[in-house]
């Protein structure tokens, strides 16, 4: 089965046009939140949410240090559109395309942090030039690999904090509906990484190549909630969501073609939600409802396994996504030998 489908225009068209999503109101009051990628889009946007709904930290972990700083400074003096709050911003420097990067920003949290409340894992890149970082292509690094490597390295500050706090944690992922779309013929290779990595054979444009990390995202997530262990007290509630189409930056380096580029213009024009709108997903999924846990989430609540493209659900699908699994964990024990016991 090949998993090239293309996703129920009656059902995007419904969700972009005719679904409110609710302004979250639960409070985060005492918490420590971590945010990949927030000096701007999304995470920015998810972060005023959190401030605004009083978290004690709120950590923005961006690989512009300067960036972050100017993001901070306008969360906190409330020029971000939010009231002054008492909330206490950091930002901290992590590039997920680094291993040595993601390692530092981890012990960092094990060393500095009392708490860990919330993990929100957005950062994410979309280009359709090749470039590599160390010896993976750059997204795939980036949206999948160091994704998941910092998911790993946190997990057990966040059971710590379940376990010492009776409370539940969150780790959540920003997906995208855009698995759906994604053709990624390098899953008949013996080695996934390996032949993602090989220019000659990359197709990088019109967003496979995207496409396809957040397929591999979607389908490591369902292992890791599958394989992680739970605390004694206390839950560690995992999710991917899906913000839907939504008007961010993520292609400011993009060299898109000038169809693609119509496209973009006309969805951001009629069809995409606002950046802020977009953000409640983060902040729902974050607010860790116990329904949520182990989910693919959709508008802001649980989605229906047809949600999930046909691929993720066919037999194949459940073989490429345990073989991408275990090739990935089998790079993370290289790098770091005995990670898969924080699971």
């Amino acid at each position: 089965m090949a998993p090239t489908y293309q996703v129920s225009a009656k059902q995007f068209l419904q969700s972009q046009l005719c679904t409110t999503l609710p302004v979250p109101t639960k409070s985060f009051e005492g918490q420590t939140v971590i945010i990949t990628g927030s000096n701007t889009g999304l995470g920015f946007e998810a972060a005023k949410h959190i401030v605004r709904l009083k978290a004690d930290k709120v950590i923005l972990a961006v690989r512009s240090v300067s960036k972050g700083e100017t993001a901070a400074k306008a969360l906190q003096s409330g020029s971000a559109g939010s009231e002054k709050s008492p909330t206490k911003v950091e930002v901290w420097q992590l590039d997920l395309s680094s291993y040595d990067s993601i390692q530092d920003f981890a012990s960092r949290v094990e060393r500095e942090l009392e708490r860990l409340d919330v993990v929100i894992e957005n950062a994410g890149l979309l280009t359709e030039n090749f470039t590599m970082a160390g010896e993976d292509e750059s997204t795939i690094r980036v949206n999948v690999l160091g994704t998941m490597f910092l998911a790993l390295l946190l997990l057990p500050k966040l059971r710590a904090t379940a376990t010492k706090w009776e409370k539940d944690a969150v780790l959540t992922f920003t997906g995208s509906f855009m698995h759906w779309s994604a053709k990624f013929e390098e899953r008949k290779a013996d080695d996934i990484f390996q032949e993602l990595a090989d220019e000659s054979k990359a197709t990088m444009y019109d967003s496979e190549r995207y496409s396809t990390s957040k397929l591999m995202e979607l389908l490591a997530f369902r292992e890791l909630a599958a394989h992680l262990t739970q605390p004694e007290k206390g839950h560690i509630i995992t999710s991917l969501l899906n913000p839907g189409g939504v008007k961010t930056d993520i292609m400011r380096d993009e060299n898109m073609r000038l169809a693609q580029w119509l496209t973009v213009k006309i969805g951001r024009a009629f069809f995409l939600r606002s950046t802020e709108e977009g953000s409640r997903t983060l902040v729902h999924a974050a607010q860790g409802g116990r329904d949520t846990d182990r989910q693919y989430l959709d508008d802001c609540k649980p989605a229906p396994p047809h949600f999930l493209s046909p691929f993720v659900r066919s037999d194949e699908g459940q073989a490429t996504q345990k073989k991408v699994w275990q090739q990935m964990l089998a790079r993370f024990e290289n790098i770091k030998p005995g990670i898969t016991m924080n699971l």
